[in-house]
């Protein structure tokens, strides 16, 4: 974090050399350049405000930021419902459930499947370990779509069908605008509504 220094003018201390040269200047000298300095100092404090409410909106947003941390740190659990089980879930950021900015991982053992699903906002993914196979289409085809790896990144815009499927142990980070939500293809796909 940088450490900002901030000088706040305040309104100058006149010599006695500049009040004599003022007066002794013609009337119309005068005004203006009275209002030329009221002009100044007004601006001045102006720009000292806007650099406070800056500085202090700044400040504000630095302690709400989470501590980094390294992928040993995070803390799994289980997948949410609207998930096959056998996934491991975390939030990084935000709140997936609630209208705003969200940040997940998802974890997938080998031959871990999601069927062809939509979501009503776009989903960002970017693979951080492991064999990652996205596609296009109302269900899965593993003979379509494309493998990415470490690193890869995929997009599914709202609203379009597509599905996915690991071939070794896979972390994924979803990112997007929520509220997060998933509407499979085939409501019989599901796993919230099995029993």
């Amino acid at each position: 974090m940088t450490n900002a220094t901030m000088t706040i003018p305040r309104q100058a201390d006149y010599s006695v050399t500049a009040a004599a040269s003022e007066l002794a200047s013609p009337p119309e000298s005068r005004d203006q350049t009275g209002a030329l300095k009221s002009w100044k100092l007004s601006m001045s404090s102006r720009l000292a405000l806007m650099a406070f409410v800056v500085l202090s909106a700044s400040g504000a947003l630095a302690g709400d930021m989470k501590m980094p941390m390294n992928g040993k740190d995070i803390k799994w659990g289980p997948a949410p419902p609207f998930f096959p089980k056998g996934a491991e879930f975390t939030v990084l950021s935000g709140d997936p459930s609630k209208d705003g900015l969200y940040v997940v991982r998802l974890k997938m053992p080998a031959g871990y499947k999601i069927p062809a699903h939509n979501h009503p906002t776009t989903e960002n993914v970017t693979v951080v370990s492991g064999n990652f196979h996205i596609g296009m289409g109302d269900y899965l085809d593993e003979k379509k779509g494309i493998e990415l790896t470490s690193g890869g990144y995929g997009e599914a815009p709202a609203k379009m069908n597509h599905y996915a499927w690991v071939t070794s142990t896979t972390i994924v980070q979803v990112h997007g605008q929520g509220p997060f939500a998933i509407t499979y293809v085939n409501p019989a796909d599901d796993p919230s509504t099995k029993k």
